[in-house]
């Protein structure tokens, strides 16, 4: 009975280094080149199950560009790009504001909270966000002049 089999009760998947307690005893050398055998198996198989995988997504990839006018829709939400937008290697942009379009003061128990709606550069009116008064006079102080 192999080692595997003993403490497991069942037969290992993968006869890495678990060779059968029988007659014959491997050891030294021959036990390291059996191992290796067994490992260059197991790499073939796994370097050929890759490379079928990888030719059937080769075929359906291709390179997607855009230019100032298309839209794009991701799911439920449809973006245009109105401008060039610089897109960093991780492929995410900075949002730059470009009116505000309303202003309110929230009533908080023990503080008042203004927020200004803000519409974004490349977004629709309808995507426009609260964000609060404070921090859009802090970074773009141009949108209340």
């Amino acid at each position: 009975m192999a080692p595997y089999e003993a403490l497991y009760g069942r037969r290992c998947r993968s006869p890495v280094c678990w060779t059968e307690l029988k007659e014959r005893k491997v050891i030294g050398p021959e036990l390291i080149q059996e191992a290796e055998e067994t490992v260059k198996k197991i790499k073939d198989k796994l370097k050929a199950a890759f490379d079928r995988q990888k030719s059937y997504a080769g075929l359906k990839r291709r390179d997607i560009e855009y230019s100032v006018g298309d839209k794009v829709s991701i799911g439920s939400i449809s973006y245009y790009f109105s401008e060039n937008i610089e897109i960093r290697p991780d492929l995410s942009y900075e949002e730059e504001p470009v009116q505000i379009l309303a202003r309110e003061v929230k009533e908080l128990r023990n503080k008042r909270v203004p927020p200004v709606k803000v519409l974004w550069r490349s977004h629709n009116v309808e995507e426009a966000t609260w964000e609060p008064e404070e921090t859009m006079r802090s970074q773009d102080p141009h949108l209340f002049l």
